[in-house]
């Protein structure tokens, strides 16, 4: 019996390469999403082989972005993004002037039009939705103030782009030049003022409507013990609410699932409804990738060698410098500013978006369009090692603190208790042990989260953890007991083996979220691995047999 079997094609065709391309990159020891672009390119129209479904990955794709700012909306409260406006707001807004007119510079250099340069540039302004929270929650980064900076700069961002694709049509018509723009300068006003109320309309319904009844409709699919339909509930409302805003408020999808991860957020489901999507999110995600790579021409790479390369610095130099120097400017440290310019090295789905509608208005070439597609695949590509490289500088900054800071001799030589990571479960750790008045010494990379622990009453180390200089200066040669609340498995193994090679007397307790890691943990040194899920049974069980003596 025939079936339509595009859609299946299409999954199948993305994930299974992605899969075999995503464990090459990991094996050659560099970031999966390289693989996933190259996987992409594969099984796209400009290589032979299998070929895909565009237009179905590039929706497939979608639905991973609505779910990744659903879950990013599940840890940031409306207070963050408050707490973030004088930055974010004029931040984004120079950022993206910034970016736009040195893309228009090069598309007039090219010989484009001007409408044409103008779409341009602004496609080279926005960064990705995808790349930017990937690249911080792989580093833990989205709960600190640089995260919270970075995704409030992002939400602008989108904001201004929601704004730019209802303007342009209306600037520079069906016609493919300004001539409308001036002509028309009402109606410009008009479909101005119409974006700015609908994006009023929505924030405003999702603040005082949704506010109310969302959380409540969570409430009762909970109580009604079911956890097939609580999953369906949360996938329903990010998808509907992000479905919903993008028809009847002409708002992204990305910010309508933000908004409606940031309302659920703030209730006591938050953290279950974060881990009901985490499957589908990372699945969807990696379909992002490889449509972005289905969408790549080679041939722009011998055709167009030199407008590439510019259209590159743009991206990753000239908007990132621009980021740098206006958070500086705002008088942030220079880790926050070197975080935010290279979350912001990258471009994106709004970047296709633009691209599309400069072709179909008939002012941007096409060449413009291939020039921003191998733009973002190279920009996607080179983020992490930028990343990299900002995390080796940021830990060479503070090495000299590490080895030469006045509490170096001082705070730890006595307390006997050492604490590692100060996240969700070290900062419950550290408020029980500070709370009875003993001693703690905390070692934290993050200087928000180390500014908590301080304020508990710890004292803090802030450096990297994995080096023997950090771990020596928080006093583990003496101390009695090391405690290792981070969540990254491979990371805290490292710890415990240097650890146990600095203090053979020492005790090690650490934390794990497999049997695997235990075993690894065990074998590397540590005394007693601590894994939820046992904890939890043992207590019950306690409690259980207590109950029936």
């Amino acid at each position: 019996m025939p079936h339509d079997t595009t859609l299946i094609g299409t999954v199948v065709a993305g994930l299974g390469v992605a899969f075999l391309m995503g464990a090459l990159a990991h094996k050659l020891r560099i970031s999966p999403i390289a693989g996933y672009l190259l996987a992409g390119v594969m099984v796209g129209p400009f290589t032979p082989g299998i070929v895909a479904d565009t237009g179905l990955a590039l929706q497939l794709a979608e639905i991973g972005v609505i779910l990744l700012m659903f879950g990013v909306g599940l840890h940031f409260s409306l207070k963050d993004l408050l707490s973030v406006r004088r930055i974010a707001v004029p931040g984004a807004i120079v950022q993206i002037a910034v970016a736009t007119a040195l893309g228009v510079m090069l598309g007039l250099w090219l010989g484009w039009p001007f409408a044409g340069s103008l779409i341009f540039g602004l496609a080279l302004s926005v960064a990705s939705t995808v790349v930017l929270l990937r690249a911080l929650q792989a580093r833990d980064m989205v709960e600190t103030e640089k995260g919270r900076i970075a995704v409030g700069w992002l939400i602008v961002e989108d904001l201004a782009m929601v704004l730019a694709l209802v303007l342009l049509p209306a600037m520079f018509g069906a016609r493919g030049d300004e001539a409308g723009a001036g002509a028309n300068g009402a109606g410009l006003l008009q479909s101005a003022g119409i974006v700015l109320v609908k994006v009023v309309g929505f924030v405003a319904f999702m603040l005082v409507v949704a506010r109310r009844i969302l959380p409540a409709v969570l409430h009762w699919v909970a109580h009604s013990g079911s956890r097939e339909l609580f999953r369906l509930a949360v996938l329903a409302i990010a998808l509907g609410v992000a479905f919903g805003a993008a028809v009847v408020f002409d708002v992204s999808f990305a910010l309508g699932a933000f908004f409606a991860g940031m309302i659920l957020g703030e209730t006591q489901l938050s953290r279950r409804a974060a881990e009901e999507t985490l499957p589908l999110r990372d699945a969807f995600a990696v379909l992002f990738f490889v449509s972005v790579g289905m969408l790549f021409d080679p041939k722009v790479l011998v055709e167009q060698p030199l407008p590439l390369i510019a259209t590159v610095a743009i991206i990753v130099f000239g908007k990132s410098f621009a980021a740098y120097a206006i958070v500086r400017a705002f008088g942030h440290p220079n880790q926050t500013a070197m975080t935010i310019a290279v979350s912001l090295a990258q471009i994106g789905e709004f970047s296709f978006i633009l691209a599309g509608l400069g072709v179909g208005l008939k002012v941007m070439p096409p060449e413009a369009r291939d020039l921003i597609l191998a733009g973002s695949i190279l920009s996607i590509l080179f983020n992490p090692i930028l990343f990299t490289l900002m995390v080796r500088r940021i830990r060479a900054e503070e090495a000299p603190e590490a080895e030469a800071g006045p509490e170096a001799s001082e705070a730890p030589a006595g307390t006997g208790l050492v604490l590692i990571g100060y996240g969700r479960v070290g900062s419950h750790i550290g408020s029980l042990i500070c709370g009875r008045g003993a001693g703690l010494v905390v070692i934290e990379d993050q200087k928000d989260m180390a500014a908590a622990a301080e304020a508990a009453g710890a004292t803090v180390i802030v450096g990297d953890a994995t080096k023997e200089s950090v771990l020596r200066k928080a006093g583990l040669d003496t101390a009695r007991t090391l405690l290792v609340a981070i969540p990254e498995g491979a990371e805290a193994g490292a710890i415990v083996r240097r650890a146990r090679e600095i203090n053979p007397k020492l005790v090690i307790v650490a934390r794990a979220h497999s049997d695997e890691e235990v075993d690894d943990l065990v074998r590397r040194g540590a005394d007693h691995v601590v894994m939820a899920e046992r904890e939890t049974a043992a207590r019950m069980a306690e409690r259980a047999m207590l109950a029936g003596a």
